[in-house]
């Protein structure tokens, strides 16, 4: 199962050789999708936010841009749709700051690419719970001061690009099934855990379940 003292720097290992592996094989992908996400407004194609990480530490988080360039703007003064997203696990199904080609990207999550690059700095793994927003993390434990040991749990691993709860059904599993899923990961990581997870994500891409 390798868990423990020894799971960590094999995973670290892991996830910078994949990661290398990843960027080049799809470097073509990379330069294409910013290329017309570009194309589309003009703005740029890669887009930072502020995600909560290991230990509650914060990190720049990147991904391809698949809304409009002020989205952040949109969603402060849209409160009814702040609150949507919040339920829906950050996505909407009629979400209108998402742009044409942000459609594509996000329902077989190329918007997440950039992501790699995270795994190869050491924000995040290949496989761990999903980063959360500063905000929704506040307002998750602000909820139930039962909810401030679940952190703590979530967080005593690195977040991952894909997980549990990403194989599980992604938006379609609400967030307080999400927060119990990722917690049952941080509890019970492995390297087999990971590998069965790893195994498990291309088809949750293919079939784009619970992607919008």
């Amino acid at each position: 199962m390798l868990k423990g003292k020894n799971y960590e720097p094999i995973c670290r290992l892991m996830d910078i050789i994949l990661s290398l592996i990843f960027i080049f094989i799809f470097s073509p992908v990379y330069i294409i999708v910013a290329f017309l996400i570009y194309k589309e407004d003009r703005y740029n194609p890669v887009y930072f936010q502020t995600r909560i990480g290991l230990n509650k530490q914060p990190f720049k988080f990147y991904k391809f841009r698949s809304m409009v360039a002020n989205a952040d703007d949109i969603i402060k003064k849209d409160l009814e749709l702040y609150n949507k997203l919040r339920s829906g696990n950050n996505k909407a199904v009629d979400d209108p700051r998402i742009t044409k080609i942000g459609k594509f990207i996000r329902k077989y999550s190329i918007d997440e690419f950039p992501q790699m690059f995270n795994v190869l700095k050491g924000d995040m793994s290949i496989v761990g719970p999903r980063a959360l927003r500063p905000d929704e993390f506040k307002l998750y434990e602000e909820k139930d001061s039962l909810n401030i040991k679940k952190m703590e749990v979530i967080t005593s691993v690195k977040p991952g690009l894909t997980g549990y709860w990403q194989v599980g059904g992604r938006s379609d599993v609400d967030f307080e099934t999400r927060m119990g899923m990722d917690m049952y990961y941080a509890r019970n990581k492995s390297l087999l855990f990971d590998i069965k997870i790893m195994l498990k994500t291309p088809m949750a891409i293919v079939g784009a379940k619970g992607s919008y």
